[in-house]
């Protein structure tokens, strides 16, 4: 991978979205700003990499030298940190090529946040929606685990999402959902706020993650979904807990309880290996955090406010109207919007953003 080649292709990637032809056909605006924001990643990783060779040549002169102590100390730290933030960013760029190929489906969960029974139903419809939304796109559903309350609310669900497009599609969702409406037990009339959290992890095949069997309690319980009489009078649900990091992961979606359990440690490889890649790329520098980002999970990102029939994502200070027919599946326009919305804000380097704002074509 050539450092020069990729900047040039980054060049002629910025005069083809200066071309106001061009930004007025939004499918090629979104295509190549996507491309864009790959090759600027790469651009600088590789940055990194010239850089940790450049001091580590710059030290390696000094051990070669100098006959100081201290100095020596200094120089051998010296390549030592710099040949470690070299690896890493070998390691990253290797990540940025394989991940898109590497994944598999994945992982959507759901949990009630605050609001007792009435977040717990509007869980419900937020696992329905995503239900229905993967059955338009013709993705494959399967029911990882399920938590539900005794007025049939969901206390946590996680389902395995299965679709070429699925993740670039779903990891917009990752956050904190609120829902403003009037719950069929309230007898004045008032609108109560509760909330409900979504995250989105993606499944990525063969991930270099080693789990020691002594850092992992597993429990054997009986499953509370369908399945007929195996399922309940056999104990064939798995919980998993990670004693290092507190992570617990449970399934019931399969048959034998085997299949469970190596279901429940696929899932734990690929939590481990998000937090991996997060202390990693906490370590480079801001500019390239934010350019490659992360889902901010804890933010309010979306308003359901049924009184007045609108959905608001607060992320991009837009609302939709028609709450129902969203809560069927047809996120589509959200979806589509939001990804726009992502090349254009937060992907697109200073040059471009500069060229949107005179005026041209957006749509």
């Amino acid at each position: 991978m050539d450092l020069e080649n990729l900047i040039k292709e980054k060049e002629q990637l910025l005069k083809k979205l200066s071309n106001p032809e061009f930004l007025s056909n939004s499918s090629n605006f979104e295509e190549v700003s996507c491309l864009l924001k790959e090759i600027e990643q790469k651009i600088n990783l590789l940055k990194e990499i010239k850089k940790a060779e450049k001091k580590i040549t710059e030290a390696q002169e000094i051990l070669a030298e100098a006959s100081d102590k201290e100095l020596l100390d200094l120089a051998e730290e010296e390549i030592k940190k710099n040949e470690e933030m070299k690896k890493k960013a070998l390691n990253l760029l290797a990540n940025q090529e394989n991940d898109k190929t590497r994944i598999k489906s994945v992982i959507l969960e759901i949990r009630a946040g605050t609001g007792g029974e009435e977040a717990a139903l509007f869980a419900q419809d937020l696992l329905r929606m995503y239900q229905h939304y993967a059955a338009k796109n013709n993705w494959s559903v399967k029911i990882i685990d399920t938590s539900s309350t005794y007025l049939g609310g969901l206390k946590e669900g996680i389902l395995e999402i299965n679709g070429k497009t699925a993740y670039e599609n779903l990891k917009f969702e990752g956050g904190v959902h609120r829902v403003q409406r009037i719950p069929e037990t309230e007898k004045s009339g008032r609108v109560h706020t509760s909330t409900a959290t979504v995250a989105i992890l993606p499944q990525v095949e063969n991930i270099p993650i080693d789990i020691r069997p002594e850092d992992v309690k597993e429990t054997f319980y009986r499953s509370s979904g369908p399945g007929g009489q195996n399922v309940q009078k056999v104990e064939t649900a798995v919980r998993l807990y990670h004693r290092p990091t507190g992570i617990t992961i449970s399934c019931q979606s399969e048959r034998y309880q085997k299949q469970n359990r190596e279901k429940a440690l696929e899932i734990l490889k690929n939590k481990l290996w998000e937090v991996k890649q997060e202390k990693e790329f906490s370590q480079m520098t801001k500019e390239r955090r934010d350019q490659i980002g992360h889902a901010e999970r804890a933010e309010k990102i979306r308003t359901y406010n049924f009184p007045q029939d609108r959905i608001t994502d607060h992320r991009i200070k837009k609302s939709w109207h028609n709450i129902n027919n969203i809560l069927e599946g047809n996120l589509k326009e959200i979806i589509e919007v939001l990804i726009s919305s992502e090349a254009r804000k937060k992907v697109l380097p200073n040059e471009v953003k500069q060229v949107l704002k005179k005026g041209f074509p957006q749509n």
